[in-house]
């Protein structure tokens, strides 16, 4: 395993394409993240405004470090149109040691 706890996974649910595209752009450009994943199609039921509600939306899930976190969640507030947007990491485990270096690789400032 290298550096357990190092590595996060983010997910990020939009209320449509455009958004979680222009966000998956901004996380990438400012290297925030390694990588994005954009899932098309999923569904959402949840409690809003104290009633069960449902909704479709897109998923982005990001592979980035644990220190890109706090600024990750800024960047994503500033540019989601949900009052409440779902910004949640689950840590990596263990993967394989040239991916996670690559993630190290990609976030790294410019010197």
């Amino acid at each position: 395993m290298k550096k357990a706890g190092k590595y996060i996974m983010i997910f990020v649910t939009c209320a449509h394409y455009n958004e979680a595209n222009e966000i998956a752009h901004a996380l990438v450009k400012d290297k925030l993240v390694a990588c994005v994943n954009i899932l098309l199609h999923s569904e959402s039921l949840f409690w809003w405004q104290n009633k069960i509600d449902r909704a479709s939306e897109i998923v982005i899930i990001a592979k980035t470090t644990a220190a890109k976190m706090p600024n990750l969640i800024t960047k994503v507030k500033k540019m989601h149109s949900y009052k409440v947007p779902e910004i949640i990491a689950l840590p990596i485990i263990d993967g394989s040691a040239e991916y996670l270096s690559w993630i190290d690789d990609s976030v790294k400032e410019k010197e």
